[in-house]
């Protein structure tokens, strides 16, 4: 009698530790493996938001020589840049790029964090497109990189929502 509750309270608690369906009720905090594309998707992404957070970065700490080296209207353009639309560009960038290693952690709480992110992106390309004189400093040639920063944003906001809801992110 001893051993079968003995049995019993192992079989709990390996249940418990590794997550496992006991007695036909499934945990709520059950994961369902990802697929290959997620961890690939992942990892994609979590490298295009380096690369801003190196944009970001360069464009903060850019000394007085290198300004000097841009054009006298690019200059001009971020020198006039307010500190709103440099917070949403940090904002945009590092919520990005965290979101992305919840993504990869397998966390719930990305989803709310690239929505932090694309908010960001939505108030920075507000600012570049209708406050700031980006398209006539750079032309209209230009555009197709914000617009797609734009998409990147909202897909992996989209990912984050179908990751959790197929119960790959917890």
């Amino acid at each position: 009698m001893i051993l079968y509750a003995v049995q019993t309270t192992a079989f709990f608690v390996f249940c418990k530790v590794f997550n496992r369906q006991t007695f036909g009720i499934m945990s709520t905090e059950s994961l369902e493996k990802p697929p290959l594309w997620f961890w690939i998707v992942g990892i994609i992404a979590l490298l295009w938001n380096a690369m801003g957070v190196m944009a970001y970065l360069q464009q903060a700490f850019m000394i007085e020589e290198t300004l000097m080296t841009l054009s006298e209207p690019e200059r001009v353009v971020l020198e006039a840049r307010p500190a709103w639309a440099t917070a949403a560009f940090a904002l945009a960038v590092w919520g990005g790029f965290l979101g992305c290693i919840a993504l990869l952690l397998r966390k719930k709480w990305a989803r709310p964090i690239l929505l932090i992110s694309l908010f960001g992106i939505l108030v920075q390309m507000f600012h570049s497109f209708f406050i700031g004189k980006n398209l006539e400093v750079y032309g209209p040639g230009e555009i197709s990189m914000p617009i797609l920063i734009i998409l990147i944003g909202v897909g992996l906001v989209i990912f984050a929502r179908i990751s959790t809801k197929k119960l790959w992110l917890r």
